[in-house]
């Protein structure tokens, strides 16, 4: 991954909170000047704090619509945005998704996110999936005038971040209207043996190990666990609109028809009447879940953009 040469070179926690507070407080610097200027931005990015699993603080990035929170407005949707791993994707997650909030009146919350053992590496950890359906209620919290619709909640999310959105419908299909994964990891045992022909492959696995607590050879449940196409059967029967795309261009998340390719074509098994989408081209990894490309076009599957709105 793209920041994993940093990670290497010794990013510690305590650089990252720092990193973050100095982004929030430039974010807040240029709102401000554009204020100044009446260029006020579509989108205003908010930084809330909330208790993950462990009893550990996280940060997470809230997404509004400029013009909401007025005290005639109605519940907003809210969709949950897990990143991609590292902390490189959660830093730089909210440009992906531009002015699409206020476009399509929706607000976006994008979570740190814990894993048993790793921050930013959190690889569908059953405590991330449970902070994840908590969602809803940590921003209503931290932010009291955003009230989330409860009946237009939805999951959107590519690479690590589309691996749990797919594991909350499995275990929280009541909470969800809908939910896109963008080149999500399938089989994460594979997942395992597959870095192992890429560059940053040994470190990687490396961190795998310290979060899943060792190999597949050596608990091959805890890989299962994590697994979307393990999840394959809750996540047919849940009645959740679920959209899934995968690029059979992607040197990240290599052979993506063993991956997300597996996970559709046995949801369509499972239950070939469920609402289930498959979207395959050719693109570098997660370069489609954009504002300016096709991330657009997921929205309008969830019903959250107009057909006739173009970014």
């Amino acid at each position: 991954m793209s920041n994993t040469h940093r990670i290497r070179a010794g990013l510690r926690r305590a650089c990252l909170v720092a990193a973050i507070a100095a982004v929030a407080s430039a974010s807040l610097s240029t709102a401000h000047a554009a204020r100044a200027h009446h260029e006020e931005p579509a989108v205003v990015k908010l930084l809330i704090h909330y208790q993950a699993n462990g009893d550990r603080t996280r940060l997470a990035y809230v997404l509004v619509p400029r013009w909401y929170g007025r005290a005639n407005d109605p519940p907003i949707p809210l969709v949950i945005a897990p990143h991609g791993a590292g902390p490189g994707p959660f830093l730089e997650l909210a440009r992906a998704w531009g002015d699409l909030p206020a476009l399509g009146s929706f607000a976006v919350v994008i979570p740190e996110g814990q894993g048993r053992v790793l921050a930013h590496y959190s690889w569908g950890y059953s405590g991330q999936i449970d902070d994840l359906a908590r969602m809803p209620e940590i921003v209503e919290q931290a932010i009291p005038w955003l009230h989330v619709d409860p009946h237009r909640v939805y999951a959107v999310g590519g690479s690590m971040g589309g691996q749990e959105s797919l594991l909350l419908v499995a275990r929280y299909p009541r909470l969800l209207a809908g939910a896109v994964s963008f080149d999500a990891p399938g089989d994460m045992g594979l997942r395992y043996q597959q870095y192992g022909r890429l560059p940053d492959g040994p470190f990687m696995q490396g961190l795998l190990r310290s979060e899943f607590g060792g190999t597949p050879d050596d608990d091959p449940a805890a890989y299962a666990e994590r697994s979307p196409v393990a999840a394959a059967a809750a996540i047919a029967r849940s009645g959740v609109p679920v959209q899934i795309w995968w690029s059979r261009e992607d040197h990240l998340i290599v052979d993506q028809r063993l991956h997300s390719g597996r996970l559709y074509t046995e949801l369509r098994r499972l239950n070939p009447e469920d609402h289930v989408a498959e979207v395959v081209g050719m693109w570098p990894h997660t370069a489609e879940m954009r504002w300016d490309r096709r991330l657009p076009d997921a929205l309008r599957f969830l019903g959250l953009l107009d057909p006739a709105t173009t970014p």
